[in-house]
């Protein structure tokens, strides 16, 4: 009997639930003034962990993935089924303030589907959030999850979201360390890990020191948020 994605990689043991979804949830609302009671899209919300992060934040969150999961919707009322890779979205055009989404975009050989939908479903001057592993640093351990197809740095990022239509296009890489984002000048130390450890020897230090700052110095994620005009 086969197992799906969400249960396997998402399982709690092996990813246990934490307080980071809320911590980035905040952050990214006071970094794009994400006013109360926007509305948002998470396309791919997987477990849920962010899309209730949000919600708890004061937006009016919606979620589509592939499918449904009853844990999810017992968590979540306002969640559909669609594939983003292929699917059109269930929402009516001009829809949402935001949309978002983590960890997704790596998953798809082809963004086309995906970047066309989510522009369809934004309002005008709406803003897409997206969150994907940054290829530089990542490289070593991109392919240990078997469902990813595509890598993205920087400027791929940007150029996939002016390709399709985007403005106001910015990209960057981004430490998932709540304390970097409150204090900038600390990524001197997080460079000087890079310097000093690949990705898979960042891990296994944090796995011996339980420090998780040695494996997210080192292991970026690259963020990129444009609007639609």
């Amino acid at each position: 009997m086969t197992k799906d994605y969400i249960s396997v990689v998402y399982d709690e043991k092996r990813t246990p639930i934490s307080n980071y979804p809320s911590k980035l949830a905040v952050y990214l609302i006071n970094r794009f003034k994400i006013e109360k009671g926007a509305k948002l899209l998470e396309i791919g919300y997987g477990r849920g962990d962010f899309l209730e992060a949000f919600q708890n934040s004061g937006l009016d969150c919606h979620g589509v993935d592939i499918c449904s999961h009853s844990l999810r919707n017992e968590r979540f009322f306002k969640v559909k089924c669609a594939d983003a890779a292929k699917d059109k979205l269930p929402y009516d055009d001009g829809a949402f303030d935001v949309v978002y989404h983590k960890s997704l975009l790596e998953h798809l050989g082809d963004p086309d589907n995906l970047m066309k939908e989510t522009f369809r479903v934004l309002k005008p001057g709406g803003r897409i959030i997206i969150l994907t592993p940054d290829w530089v640093s990542q490289m070593k351990v991109f392919y240990e999850d078997f469902t990813h197809s595509k890598p993205y740095d920087k400027t791929s990022l940007k150029d996939l979201l002016t390709v399709y239509g985007f403005s106001k296009v910015e990209t960057e890489l981004f430490y998932q360390l709540p304390a970097l984002w409150k204090y900038p000048s600390l990524k001197i130390l997080s460079r000087l890990s890079q310097m000093l450890l690949s990705t898979p020897n960042a891990r296994k230090l944090t796995e011996l020191t339980k420090i998780k700052f040695f494996r997210w110095s080192v292991e970026l994620m690259v963020l990129g948020a444009a609007v639609k005009k």
